[in-house]
């Protein structure tokens, strides 16, 4: 049986691995978009597959699961607000996205990925003690 810092460093690992992956998605997307543009001749479709958007649900899918292990299990209360918060600006800004309903500048979402990322870390790495005492500044090896 896995002990609880076992499943919480898996959770932050494929936390982090998923909001990776959804930085480089994002990153990727309009350097694809713009090069498949360039090959078709005379073909200017700006609009991407259907596949390549439940990309993006799929990664926030994994993400919610991640985050709500990781948040469930950490020992650090600030954490478990900061996690969670991240998470949701993120949704926000990919629903938003897929519904239009504001104009975002697409460098925004950048921000709740790393954001993420860096927080899945710390929290693998400082936030897995028994209590929150243990936990109040990062270890000095």
């Amino acid at each position: 049986m896995a002990t609880l810092k076992t499943t919480v460093n898996k959770a932050d690992t494929m936390g982090a691995l998923a909001s990776g992956l959804c930085l480089i998605h994002c990153i990727a997307t309009p350097f694809l978009f713009l090069a498949h543009a360039e090959v078709s001749t005379g073909h200017h479709h700006h609009e991407s597959p259907f596949w390549w958007g439940l990309i993006d649900i799929a990664l926030v899918i994994v993400s919610f699961w991640a985050v709500h292990w990781a948040a469930s299990k950490t020992s650090r209360q600030w954490m478990k607000w900061a996690l969670r918060g991240t998470w949701f600006v993120l949704a926000f800004i990919i629903l938003n996205e897929k519904l239009e309903l504001m104009h975002l500048p697409e460098e925004v979402i950048y921000v709740p990925a790393l954001g993420l990322i860096g927080l899945h870390i710390y929290n693998r790495r400082y936030c897995q003690c028994a209590d929150e005492e243990c936990c109040t500044t990062p270890e000095t090896n």
